[in-house]
């Protein structure tokens, strides 16, 4: 029931309301609403107070879905933790799965981390994936690739001097595999110059063209070096 009017000044007059009938100006949040900013259902609160998983558990998600080697910098950037906690959660994963024995091992390779397969079952994993295949590289192009990976940056002319043959359509399938790259021109000839890539590192398992074994031992002796320079 509307309760009698109430005088105001300058004779007008306004309902008085009823109890029933009072609502408040504003809306009093409750405790849910004032801890997320919202209604207290979704929004980003929500998410905000999901616990965060541990980190090595982060770092093994992170290199699950990488296609090329993570630095540990990248890592570290993109969990918001310092570069020496990751790198230490790295190589404490690394040991981990060798001790247990793991399928698969974590390695500093090609500038970065990624997970391979275990060295133990390599043969029976290579075999799984080159079933009814022919080998990726025919003995030309592993020729041609060691020429480049030791000689570099070289040239296709210098490459065709060392094999005894073209390398022009070797070059053309090393770089398409993404072996090797072009890398500048020659000063004095102007010829192209070619380099192995960080995809060749990664694929031979080597974190620098340092790491490539020693020629030494299998070049030949000073008498037979000019036979193979030619005259």
């Amino acid at each position: 029931m509307t309760g009698e009017a109430a005088p105001l000044t300058g004779g007008e007059t306004v309902a008085a309301d009823s109890p029933d009938e009072h609502e408040p100006d504003e809306h009093e949040p409750g405790p849910d609403e004032r801890r997320t900013g919202g209604s207290g259902t979704g929004g980003s609160g929500a998410e905000d107070d999901a616990p965060r998983p541990p980190l090595p558990a982060l770092v093994e998600a992170i290199l699950m879905v990488a296609e090329n080697p993570v630095p540990v910098t990248e890592i570290a950037v993109s969990l918001g933790v310092p570069a020496t906690e990751v790198e230490g959660v790295l190589v404490e994963l690394a040991l981990e799965y060798i001790a247990d024995g793991r399928g698969f091992s974590l390695r500093d390779v090609g500038g970065g981390w990624r997970f391979y397969t275990s060295e133990a079952c390599a043969p029976w994993v290579e075999r799984f994936v080159l079933a009814g295949q022919s080998p990726k590289l025919s003995q030309a192009a592993l020729e041609t690739l060691a020429v480049v990976a030791y000689q570099q940056p070289v040239s296709r002319g210098r490459i065709s001097a060392v094999r005894g043959v073209s390398a022009d359509g070797v070059i053309r399938t090393l770089t398409a595999r993404r072996l090797v790259e072009e890398a500048g021109t020659d000063p004095d000839t102007g010829a192209i110059l070619y380099r192995t890539t960080d995809y060749f590192l990664e694929r031979m398992g080597l974190r620098h063209l340092d790491e490539l074994p020693p020629l030494a031992p299998l070049l030949p002796g000073i008498a037979d070096v000019d036979d193979i320079e030619g005259p």
